[in-house]
């Protein structure tokens, strides 16, 4: 890759994540209004987020559930399951490497692909990214919103641009144009604070942010914020894509064929996944140093149980035996009936030795 050449940066947003998992889960949840919360422990909580059939009765991301059940009583209202949005993230984040140089996991429903050297210029990336999102649909299952830009920044503002299911392509000398008329808090990393603070000082939008000096903005704001809001509002942005070490992880999660205790049921679709993972992490050549085993019961609570390793290992006996074990030991302790089971492995490394199941007595068991 030329160090001449411009830099092409895609970001890639999943549209109402949480919601679309489950309305991939529950086919009957499609087309109504469907909110995921988070409840507290007496009968309180918030909302996390919700599809678009529940935004048009003013449901959103952090308000009270008690709040939204006023506004939509009817409403499908799920608790959290993080198990199985962790799973499907990590089948989307497979399709991107596949597609850009660096990938960087920007939470579990988004990340920075960089693409630069990949292709020749922002109307190929344009069509990158319309195959990128058409794999997502079919392998996942799910849509995604994309934007690509020359920086993170503006290729991060693009995919909010057009949600749901949207793609918007900036170049370099479309920036300015671009972010004129969006409102302040259009602009990632302006926070609910700030964005008031400019209101106040008479600034709605980017582009009225962009007439400020960087004195005044640091007079307002203290040094820092003052020079990136100066930077920010003229789409100036260089940081880089840079792989996040030591945060990842692989896994698989299923829905069993029926409800079921069967152990040896269980087993047999535990070794499968175990199977899937291991291949993942044989592509990148990865090694893992904690087994988890994940269990969703049949009144939708998720359970899970990790084993740590004393060293990392990478082979695929370790991942099952150390799944059974754990599963065995869950099913001892909860004789419950599962609806869904999975398998992850965590703590990843790139891979050096070869390393095996050790002793599994000595390693940190929890729930």
């Amino acid at each position: 890759m030329s160090n001449n050449q411009p830099r092409i940066i895609l970001h890639v947003d999943m549209d109402y994540f949480f919601a679309q998992c489950e309305e991939r889960e529950h086919l009957e949840l499609k087309g109504k209004p469907v909110v995921i919360c988070v409840y507290s422990g007496r009968g309180g909580g918030a909302v996390s987020t919700s599809n678009y059939e529940a935004r048009k009765f003013g449901i959103k991301a952090g308000i009270p559930i008690s709040r939204a059940k006023k506004l939509k009583p009817d409403a499908v209202f799920l608790p959290v399951n993080m198990e199985l949005y962790r799973s499907i993230s990590d089948e989307v984040m497979e399709i991107l490497r596949g597609y850009c140089t660096i990938l960087e996991q920007e939470s579990v429903d988004e990340a920075f692909c960089d693409i630069t050297g990949r292709v020749s210029g922002f109307d190929e990336a344009k069509l990158l990214a319309v195959r990128i999102k058409e794999d997502i649909r079919q392998k996942v299952g799910l849509t995604c919103s994309a934007g690509v830009a020359p920086n993170k920044l503006i290729a991060k503002i693009a995919s909010d641009f057009q949600k749901p299911d949207g793609l918007t392509v900036v170049k370099r000398d479309e920036i300015l144009q671009f972010l004129v008329p969006l409102k302040i808090t259009d602009l990632t990393g302006v926070g609910k604070k700030t964005g008031e603070r400019l209101n106040e000082l008479g600034v709605k939008t980017i582009g009225e942010l962009s007439k400020l000096s960087a004195d005044e903005l640091i007079r307002e704001f203290g040094q820092a914020k003052g020079i990136w809001l100066k930077q920010a509002s003229q789409g100036i942005d260089d940081s880089p894509v840079v792989e996040r070490e030591g945060t990842e992880q692989i896994g698989r999660i299923t829905t069993l064929k029926e409800d079921t205790k069967d152990s040896n049921l269980i087993y047999e679709v535990i070794d499968g996944l175990s199977d899937e993972v291991y291949k993942k992490l044989e592509t990148r050549k990865l090694s893992f140093k904690s087994v988890t085993f994940v269990a969703i019961s049949t009144d939708f609570k998720t359970h899970t149980k990790t084993h740590t390793l004393g060293a990392p290992a990478k082979d695929l006996e370790t991942i099952k035996e150390s799944a059974r074990r754990l599963a065995k030991l869950f099913l001892e302790e909860h004789p419950v009936t599962l609806r869904r089971v999975g398998v992850r492995v965590a703590n990843l490394t790139e891979a050096k030795g070869q390393k095996t199941l050790g002793n599994f007595e000595n390693g940190n068991k929890k729930r």
